[in-house]
């Protein structure tokens, strides 16, 4: 059934009224059941879950994966699978759609812990405890869903604006529940498989689900002899270096140093196969661009010029080069310039979106007050005066917080607040035209101007600038997320409702997961942020807030030289890249940001995310013709069989995690 929607004439001459009561009499679906106690549960344990998957990829790549069609597609397998088998009824359209409105919003709390927050601790070294995180992360959430519900009756009711991501959804939604129902089958069918060979792949290469399988159930170690638990090894190349080492054999190296110092390692990872095919083949290939030129060319020439050294730890023994070494001691700096610049000079380059900012700004200021009788939705819209009392409430609140968990000066926390407005605003419209939101840059843009006021203080620059970006990025998503439950005629305070319950659910879950997973206690109980990277997990986000706010308040003097000439070549390679990407109307291939990305990031990782990239490159190159069994795979099939692969590695490797701990 095709989805109503009013045309371009009636959306610039129609008043809002009209446009609500068309919506109302033509499109709302009071009478069908949304926000129920199955839909309610079934989003928050779907919510949980993938949040804790996003997490999981978060800290890896630094990418935030969407999960909102990859919980409608989990949703309706299972109660499609539930009412064939008689055991309850199949789920409506609008109930999947809270499902998804629930679990997306559980899958946004992930982003403070990966990027603001662990950049916090790695800059101050203080662990922040579980409650306070757990505090913090909800009030900016609920500040984001807050200031979202306003801007959804201009920029959805009103204005009608596109946000294409949501309106794929919901036009996903409306396919499997008016005529699809095979392909939403087959695609939960390629999900649940991939999801399936991925999870047994990570098990067999897991210690800990080998120790639990070998020892605790099998007993192998009593009966057999056996003292350490056989895996497979996920370093593939470690099989050849076994061999060679034996033999006196060969060992790779770029310019005397040994490949394996620089990280340079072939790793078969399931997760990062699918991440690759979903970033696509021009952006893994800028990842991989950005990894191979500061891993096989600039590292083995500064660790030669003496730039990258052999450190003394506090105990008196040696810290080999590694890769994580040469990030933190030469090649972040050049890398997070190549992203922020990058990311500054894409924003600058859409002046569109700052006309449309001056234009909500403006038609805000200007609009006449509703006469009373003319807000028709008004019994089922979330009352504006929610977000009236509560944005300023809540953001006293996290004003407080800011300054009494993380010592920020509680003026220079309430003078960030103002800045929510108009970040969200850029970002809803970002958002409403290119489903992209530029937090990146305007993230940034909050650090400098915090910074400058206190550089002594490094909490003053990412608490703020954290909190700002997240709340932007928050209520954008949300409003993106709202989208399909207006396309589909839901309940808007169900969906309020919904986001609420999803920010729930994602702290519960990602908040005990973050400490189990960055922050486990040493033999002594004590907890150290030195773990919270590693090489298993790059957390480049947060090494990316981390090199801003380091800068801030240390400048280029503590720098080796050929640092600062790289870091500003670096500026200038991206500034080239991105006008040439302004030039040629996006169609230049490279990415500055993401070769920046590909700097702190393991490069066996991007050489994974690089070859998953180019096997659905190659695979949609050869199966074009739409209704073949190729095409319906790999094309229409494409982000299941992704979000399979990422889904069923990562929460086998978060469960190796949980078994490690545990058997410790």
């Amino acid at each position: 059934m095709a989805l109503q929607q009013l045309t371009d004439e009636q959306v610039r001459d129609w008043s809002r009224e009209q446009k609500d009561r068309w919506w109302l009499e033509n499109v709302y679906r009071g009478d069908m059941p949304q926000l129920t106690l199955r839909s309610g549960v079934t989003g928050f344990v779907l919510g949980g879950v993938l949040a804790a998957t996003a997490l999981y990829i978060g800290a890896k790549t630094g990418v935030g994966i969407g999960v909102g069609l990859t919980s409608v597609i989990m949703a309706f397998a299972l109660f499609r699978a539930l009412h064939g088998a008689g055991i309850a009824s199949d789920f409506t359209i609008l109930e999947n759609n809270c499902t998804q409105s629930i679990a997306t919003a559980a899958g946004y709390m992930i982003q403070p812990l990966i990027s603001s927050l662990g950049a916090y601790m790695l800059v101050t070294g203080v662990v922040v405890p579980w409650w306070q995180m757990m505090i913090w992360i909800i009030v900016i959430a609920l500040i984001g869903v807050l200031v979202a519900f306003p801007m959804k009756r201009r920029f959805i009711n009103d204005e009608q604006m596109p946000f294409p991501e949501g309106r794929a959804s919901g036009v996903v939604l409306d396919s499997l529940y008016t005529g699809a129902a095979a392909a939403g089958l087959f695609k939960a069918r390629l999900l649940g498989w991939t999801a399936a060979g991925a999870g047994l792949w990570q098990l067999l290469v897991s210690d800990g689900w080998m120790k639990l399988i070998q020892f605790k159930l099998l007993r192998l170690h009593q009966w057999a002899g056996l003292k350490e638990p056989w895996t497979i090894h996920e370093r593939l190349d470690t099989y050849y270096y076994q061999t060679v080492t034996k033999a006196s054999g060969w060992i790779p190296t770029i310019g005397g140093v040994d490949i394996r110092q620089l990280g340079l390692r072939l790793t078969l990872d399931a997760a990062m196969l699918g991440i690759g095919g979903l970033m696509g083949i021009a952006v893994a290939t800028s990842v991989l661009i950005g990894a191979l030129v500061n891993f096989a060319v600039l590292a083995p020439i500064m660790i030669n010029a003496g730039d990258i050294v052999q450190r003394v730890a506090p105990d008196g023994s040696a810290i080999p080069i590694s890769r994580g070494e040469i990030v933190n001691q030469w090649s972040l700096w050049w890398g997070v310039t190549m992203m922020v610049v990058g990311s500054l000079v894409s924003l600058a380059a859409k002046p569109e979106l700052f006309a449309a900012m001056l234009k909500s700004l403006r038609g805000a200021a200007g609009r006449r007050p509703a006469k009373a009788g003319t807000d028709v939705l008004a019994h089922i819209e979330l009352p504006l005066m929610v977000s009236y009392v509560g944005v300023p409430l809540l953001g006293l609140l996290g004003a407080w917080i800011a300054h009494a968990f993380f010592g920020v000066p509680m003026v220079l926390a309430v003078v960030s607040l103002p800045l929510i407005i108009v970040l969200t605003v850029i970002c809803a419209n970002s958002m409403a035209l290119t489903s992209w939101t530029p937090t990146g840059a305007l993230s940034k843009i909050t650090q400098f101007t915090m910074g400058a006021i206190d550089r002594a203080n490094p909490a003053s620059n990412l608490v703020p600038a954290g909190m700002t970006a997240e709340i932007a990025a928050n209520a954008s998503n949300l409003l993106s997320d709202i989208k399909p439950g207006y396309m589909l005629g839901g309940k808007p305070r169900h969906q309020a409702v919904g986001h609420v319950i999803g920010i729930l659910s994602g702290a519960l879950c990602c908040v005990p997961l973050y400490f189990l997973l960055f922050l486990p206690p040493d033999a002594h109980g004590v907890r150290s942020v030195s773990t919270i990277v590693s090489d298993q997990f790059a957390m480049p986000a947060a090494l990316q807030w981390k090199g801003v706010a380091e800068l801030i308040a240390k400048g280029i003097k503590g720098l080796p030289a050929s640092a600062v000439v790289s870091m500003v070549a670096a500026a200038l390679a991206a500034l080239a890249i991105e006008l040439a990407r302004v030039a040629t109307r996006g169609r230049f291939p490279l990415s500055a940001v993401s070769i920046g990305l590909g700097v702190v990031l393991p490069p066996e990782a991007t050489f994974m995310m690089w070859v998953g990239a180019l096997v659905f490159w190659l695979m949609s190159l050869r199966n074009k013709t739409p209704g073949t069994r190729g095409h319906t795979v790999w094309v229409d099939g494409a982000e299941a069989i992704c979000a399979g692969l990422i889904s069923g590695a990562a929460l086998m490797g978060i469960g190796n995690a949980i078994l490690n701990v545990l058997m410790e």
